[in-house]
């Protein structure tokens, strides 16, 4: 038996995500998945899912949901105020729905990407072994108002489900750990050792696909052919801009690769704000 879950406001971009889609890139299709996969996994960690269980992803602003059978909930990712039925619930503790409740999600106080994990995981179409909405493959990259996501129906709550405090990072610019990209050494060892004593600024040109830092760094790299390129994969275009691809990436990119981030690292910049600092840190293969 299956319940549903109605979208009564959309919020910004909410989508399906999960892990991604592993093996399609010769065909061109990008990976996607959760912009924050640490979170993804956190919120599935809680409810006693499987590791790749669905869930709503959403940006700076939240849906408002309701759902028609009893079911388990649980909220990661961006810190943001919640309501069910009117009464606000805390972030990071399952939450148990009982049939016609009410969860709304208000915009986001901190950071940038939230999920909602529900349990057992959210049923939509598995397309290339992935539930993960991408336009091109899933005719859609958002859920819109009266939308409705099916669920396993069914309750298992357990009253000693775990639950975290709310994770707290206090820098100022956070640290990205990166490793060198295939055409890092083909820039002058000024130009190298400017990228690890910079900072740089989240832009406003930022998107599922990638985020374009502000500052510039002189190139002096030779120019490629496209190459393979991946998510967390740093380029560097010919007016020096740099720019970090995300889980919606293109598979191939004619730009030099000179950094890549390590999975740690690319949900860390996705949680960054426009106008918030990093700065990258060396780590060896």
């Amino acid at each position: 038996m299956m319940g549903k879950m109605k979208l009564l406001e959309t919020g910004f971009l909410t989508s399906v995500q999960d892990k991604g889609r592993y093996g399609y890139a010769k065909y061109g299709v990008p990976k996607s998945g959760a912009m924050d996969q640490r979170s993804f996994q956190l919120a599935n960690l809680l409810l006693g899912n499987g590791e790749n269980d669905a869930c709503l992803e959403w940006i700076f602003k939240g849906p408002t949901l309701q759902f028609d059978t009893e079911t388990v909930v649980v909220l990661t990712g961006a810190e943001v105020d919640a309501f069910l039925n009117g009464v606000v619930v805390k972030m990071f503790t399952p939450l148990l729905l009982a049939k016609g409740d009410v969860l709304e999600i208000n915009s986001c106080k901190k950071n940038v990407c939230g999920y909602v994990g529900i349990e057992n995981g959210f049923s939509t179409k598995v397309i290339m072994n992935s539930r993960s909405f991408f336009k091109p493959i899933t005719g859609s990259s958002s859920l819109q108002v009266g939308d409705e996501i099916e669920y396993k129906k069914g309750v298992n709550f357990k009253s000693k489900y775990a639950s975290i405090s709310m994770p707290l990072d206090k820098k100022n610019i956070v640290e990205l750990d990166v490793y060198k990209g295939v055409e890092f050494d083909q820039l002058s060892k000024e130009n190298q050792l400017n990228i690890f004593s910079s900072s740089f600024t989240i832009s406003n040109r930022m998107n599922r696909m990638a985020i374009q830092l502000e500052e510039k760094v002189f190139n002096d790299a030779s120019s490629i052919l496209s190459a393979p390129v991946l998510p967390g994969t740093v380029q560097l275009t010919p007016a020096g801009d740099l720019i970090v691809l995300m889980r919606d990436c293109q598979t191939t990119g004619g730009y030099p690769r000179v950094l890549q981030l390590a999975e740690s690292a690319i949900n860390k910049i996705a949680q960054i704000r426009r106008g918030g600092k990093c700065r990258f840190r060396l780590i060896e293969w």
